[in-house]
């Protein structure tokens, strides 16, 4: 197993990875839509945070050399299920390739977001 990080996505806030390589699988923990040049959340709504937290799983791909293309599995946690449409329609400008996904309500994300996002992506050929 090998340890991906990256200071182009928020650093782990507790005792955890951005992501682990495990054989030709990248597990990488859920994003939230912090800024990860000043480790605050700066953006409001769930548009902008879906694209915060998103570009940040990006930058985790980027640093584990590969890409949206390569995820085979989301998990995402909205805060209010209302948000689901608006959310969708950032995540589909994303992931293009259709993973599979799981989209579940939760009560409350850290800080106060209202999203978070998981990803395994396959490394092999």
């Amino acid at each position: 197993m090998k340890k991906i990080s990256t200071d182009k996505a928020p650093a782990a806030i507790g005792p955890y990875s951005q992501a682990i390589l495990a054989g030709d699988f990248l597990y990488a923990s859920g994003q939230i839509p912090i800024n990860p040049e000043t480790g605050n959340v700066e953006v409001e709504g769930i548009t902008t945070q879906a694209e915060q937290s998103i570009k940040n799983v990006g930058e985790i791909l980027k640093a584990a050399g590969t890409d949206y293309d390569h995820v085979v599995k989301t998990t995402c946690f909205l805060t209010d299920i209302a948000d689901f449409a608006a959310f969708n329609e950032v995540y589909a400008k994303y992931f293009t390739q259709n993973p599979a996904r799981s989209c579940v309500a939760v009560k409350d994300l850290p800080k106060n977001v209202l999203c978070e996002v998981e990803v395994i992506a396959y490394l092999g050929d």
